[in-house]
């Protein structure tokens, strides 16, 4: 079989894998599979004459990289997951398994009818439960549509739901599916129709930025009051150094006015060249060349301190955003803040 591997259909990996797993392996994994996949399956592996040894272990390793993958996912989420595969595999063969992985559990999570729904029929339906009931809700809804709903919740009770998202990590199947069960019931007149690691902070993160800046600003602020930790480890999540591209040039050059030249150099010690580029252009030409010189000559340096000359800069960025001295994309009505 003279096809690459990444020509391959998932059907002709599955054939292959069972081929080369053999048929006492094969069997019992076969007949759990739905018959339609089933027969399709039969079919490739019928049709296969050769098999080069090279795609045989590919297609073999890129099975156990999945399962790797959904396990660490299952473990500590899918920064995690990036993480550790990133170390063993490199980054670019990392992201491309998580997003393989991600495409599967999509498919299968769960409250598929709540993230079918409108987000304002939504609401209406679980207004009056508990707060928790809500955070596991919101946890498997798309960050945009949690988001409207946070949005819509009274204040207080914002506060109290954010934090339950941010400290929840692991889920009782059993509780899931009886939650499911009754707001599917709930939804059935407006919508047609192991443990669960869900939650956390990265969750709230991917809520927060796509809401309207006065609900952020009142829930950080009550977390503030209650958890201050919990807060301050929710904003360095919710901008990092190399976010900065995403920013406009009048802001950047406001930020940099307010930077050490030090301290910038060591930040970009090692960035991306999209970083460093767009950092170069909103410069004169000679305080660019000089920036540039520092690097160049610039030693080996620990990671611990262009971590911290970065978490410098954020932090003037984030002063910046809240005096409204630059302009920063927010989700909601009031998406430019100037």
């Amino acid at each position: 079989m003279a096809r690459d591997k990444d020509r391959l259909t998932g059907v002709q990996k599955a054939a292959i894998l069972f081929i080369t797993l053999g048929p006492d392996a094969s069997a019992p994994i076969l007949k759990k599979l739905p018959e339609n996949d089933i027969q399709k399956i039969t079919f490739e592996i019928a049709n296969m004459q050769k098999i080069k040894k090279e795609i045989r272990e590919e297609v073999l390793q890129e099975f156990v990289n999945l399962n790797k993958a959904k396990d660490y996912i299952l473990e500590g989420g899918f920064d995690y997951a990036k993480n550790l595969l990133s170390k063993a595999l490199g980054a670019q063969k990392a992201m491309e398994i998580i997003e393989k992985v991600s495409e599967i559990t999509q498919q299968y999570r769960p409250f598929s009818i709540a993230r079918k729904a409108d987000a304002q029929q939504l609401l209406n339906v679980i207004i009056n439960e508990h707060p928790q009931t809500i955070a596991l809700i919101l946890c498997y809804l798309q960050p945009e549509k949690a988001a409207q709903i946070l949005s819509g919740l009274p204040e207080d009770l914002q506060s109290d739901v954010a934090k339950r998202i941010a400290t929840m990590s692991n889920t009782s199947p059993i509780v899931i599916e009886e939650v499911e069960e009754i707001l599917e019931k709930k939804l059935s007149n407006v919508v047609r129709s192991d443990l669960a690691t869900i939650g956390g902070v990265q969750t709230l993160v991917d809520i927060l930025n796509n809401v309207d800046r006065t609900t952020e600003k009142s829930i950080l602020e009550e977390l503030d009051r209650h958890q201050p930790e919990l807060a301050e480890k929710i904003r360095d999540s919710m901008f990092v150094f190399e976010d900065i591209i995403s920013l406009d040039n009048a802001s950047i050059q406001r930020i940099l006015r307010e930077v050490d030249m030090k301290v910038l150099a060591l930040a970009l010690k090692g960035c991306s060249e999209e970083v460093a580029n767009i950092i170069y252009s909103n410069m004169s030409k000679r305080a660019a060349q000089t920036l540039k010189e520092d690097l160049e000559f610039m030693g080996p340096v620990r990671l611990v301190d262009v971590e911290k000359a970065q978490q410098q800069i954020v932090s003037i960025i984030r002063r910046l955003d809240e005096a409204g001295e630059i302009v920063m994309s927010r989700g909601g009505d009031d998406a430019i803040i100037v």
